[in-house]
């Protein structure tokens, strides 16, 4: 290396405390020919019943995915490299009044149902999970009605009439004919609500007791061929393992029964996903970020297999 270079370069060093802070080092740019995946930053946490902070998860994901993005040969155990394979640029965060819900609406709608026209899938950077709910908008202009893969402690389908925070986003997603409960799953959820409203649930007792392997043969067999959208609130795990979290709930998976769930589900046509609900300021030692930094490169991975990327 030149010593009169500088350290955006860092990567090449597996220097994961140095150089730039996009999501995995890739560029950032708003510039969408020729990408496969954008990173979008919703840095918004007005939807919160319990404790705030997830508006700075988006910054905590990205540089915690310094980490996770060092090695050359790929993230353990996918035997290849994501980024060798598509191409992936961070959008960076987007813009909205603080404070208005409606108002970040319309900057999704903006901003993702632009990426996704672009022929770009959307990975999202939360936030709390009241972004679902236009990011699922957003998808369904392109993709048509979806299934929904819903790993949460909560199954955040909450009637409050036209209420919008993070407890209803799913519950205004298949009322307004967004995803198809019938080929749609919670994964994890161990909070009472005793309307379903037709999703299939795989509470948390059911999913330690069945195992990894079991469940994901059943999120296969209930979404099948359909286009589906994979949301990931990080209270999924037993606050354990992510404590920087707005309403964490005790009694869930491991971070590693989480990943193995996921790297099950592959082979699925997703066609988005996000990771939210990170809250820095309850976890200052930074594993929730890391967690949902790895968390989000497996789904860089589950979005690539089956994309044709571009030439």
């Amino acid at each position: 290396m030149d010593l009169g270079e500088d350290l955006s370069q860092a990567i090449a060093m597996a220097a994961a405390y140095a150089g730039e802070l996009s999501f995995g080092r890739r560029q950032y740019t708003r510039e969408l020919k020729g990408v496969d995946i954008t990173v979008v930053g919703i840095p918004f946490d007005q939807g919160t019943t319990n404790r705030p902070g997830a508006r700075l998860g988006p910054r905590a994901i990205r540089e915690q995915s310094s980490l996770v993005a060092c090695y050359p040969w790929g993230l353990w155990p996918w035997d290849f490299n994501v980024f060798e394979r598509v191409r992936v640029i961070d959008y960076s965060d987007l813009a909205f009044p603080p404070g208005y819900a409606s108002r970040m609406m319309e900057a999704v709608d903006f901003h993702v149902s632009r990426i996704i026209e672009a022929g770009s899938a959307v990975l999202t950077l939360g936030g709390d999970h009241t972004v679902a709910y236009p990011l699922l908008r957003a998808h369904t202009q392109r993709h048509g009605r979806l299934s929904l893969i819903h790993f949460d402690a909560h199954s955040d389908t909450w009637d409050l009439g036209d209420d919008v925070n993070h407890g209803t986003p799913f519950f205004l997603a298949a009322r307004e004919g967004l995803v198809d409960p019938a080929r749609s799953v919670h994964v994890g959820i161990r909070t009472p609500n005793p309307e379903t409203h037709g999703f299939t649930v795989i509470d948390a007792d059911r999913l330690l007791d069945q195992g990894v392997e079991a469940v994901a043969r059943t999120i296969r067999d209930v979404v099948g061929s359909n286009a589906a959208y994979l949301s990931f609130d990080v209270d999924f795990l037993d606050p354990a393992y992510a404590p920087g979290t707005g309403t964490p709930v005790v009694g869930g998976p491991t971070t590693q029964q989480a990943r193995r769930l996921l790297r099950g589900l592959a082979g699925l046509r997703i066609v988005g996903a996000d990771v939210v609900e990170v809250a820095p300021p309850f976890d200052p030692a930074g594993q929730t970020a890391l967690a949902a930094a790895t968390i989000a490169h497996d789904l860089l991975y589950l979005i690539s297999i089956g994309r044709r990327p571009r030439q």
